[in-house]
């Protein structure tokens, strides 16, 4: 980047530094790398990118209509981009994480409360994969990484779950040899798979080894039982992979429909409509309720600083009085009320 190159735009050329230090990250963060990081920054040349240059973007991008979660997680990826061009040598520092990231207001983060919870569980009775949700809500998993698990990441004699990996959303194009009329390549009869299907965790804190109350361990053995018995059903149809939730004929979950469940079962709950990632956040307030220590709810999590715990230190000291009292049995307790017959 010390010279400018005949033929490639300082455009082109900050793309392909943000782009050599993504990785794994470009699926994940795709939006925040195309849609804003690149149209937003790309004019400028790396080496001289100052902490100045990215907050006036994150302000820029917040007054055009992003929310405040857009703008921190397009401060993310590029803070990981250019932590890898440092790495390489082609700057001498990262402008990234000398710049004051957007602020979180704490009005973002609206957890389900107790009874809620046990609400939502007891919606889930008789619905396939119903332990999926005992683990979004008792562990805090991100969906990616719950989708992503497989049985021989789970020892259930031990009471341990690890966490290795997450499931990406799939891709396709076509693979017939004469158009086939579809517009998408996953609608293509004969589409190709372009996309792995999982890929690994993107930290060292994502990482992580969870220990299991004995009632979700109960929850997966049964959910062990009930896929088995699909498993004979499907016969040959059965897809491999080892998946600890899978469709009836086996393989992984489609993230969509993980999504349009969840929505499904918050309807069935009569609970207000909410976010999947609520989940992991009523997750984490449950714990910092019960007093855990925060450095084991950040293991837990898998945050990689102390920052995400910070903002829901004003949720713990709301209701750790009277709450804490309530959380006994947690998801598995009855709830006073049971769910809506769904219309």
């Amino acid at each position: 980047m010390r010279r400018q190159r005949a033929g490639v735009s300082p455009r082109a050329r900050t793309a392909c530094r943000i782009g050599s230090g993504l990785g794994f990250i470009r699926a994940g963060y795709r939006v925040a790398v195309y849609r804003h990081l690149i149209p937003g920054l790309g004019a400028h040349r790396i080496e001289r990118l100052e902490p100045e240059h990215l907050e006036r973007f994150y302000r820029r991008m917040q007054e055009t209509g992003s929310a405040p979660a857009t703008a921190h997680q397009a401060h993310r990826t590029i803070r990981t981009a250019l932590n890898e061009a440092v790495r390489r040598g082609h700057l001498a520092k990262n402008p990234a994480t000398l710049a004051k990231a957007p602020r979180l207001p704490e009005s973002e983060i609206e957890p389900y409360t107790v009874a809620e919870v046990q609400r939502l569980m007891a919606a889930t009775h008789g619905r396939r994969n119903s332990a999926r949700w005992a683990v979004a809500l008792a562990l805090g998993l991100r969906q990616g990484e719950a989708l992503g698990l497989r049985w021989s990441d789970v020892d259930l004699n031990a009471g341990t779950l690890t966490v290795r990996r997450g499931r990406q959303r799939p891709r396709w194009e076509h693979g017939c040899r004469s158009p086939c009329g579809r517009k998408h390549g996953g609608h293509c009869p004969d589409r190709r798979q372009v996309r792995a299907d999982t890929v690994d965790t993107k930290s060292r804190a994502g990482r992580r080894s969870i220990g299991l109350p004995d009632e979700l361990v109960a929850l997966l053995r049964k959910h062990r039982d009930e896929q088995d018995q699909e498993r004979a059903t499907a016969a040959q149809l059965w897809e491999g992979g080892d998946w600890l939730f899978a469709p009836p004929t086996g393989g992984p979950v489609n993230p969509r429909t993980d999504y349009d469940e969840w929505k499904r079962l918050l309807k069935l709950a009569g609970l207000r409509d909410g976010r999947l990632h609520d989940a992991r956040r009523t997750a984490a307030t449950v714990l910092l309720i019960l007093g855990v220590a925060e450095r084991a709810v950040m293991g837990i999590m898998g945050w990689s600083n102390s920052a995400m715990a910070a903002r829901y230190q004003h949720l713990t000291a709301q209701g750790r009085r009277d709450i804490a009292q309530r959380v006994g049995g947690l998801p598995w307790n009855t709830p006073a009320e049971g769910p809506k017959s769904a219309s």
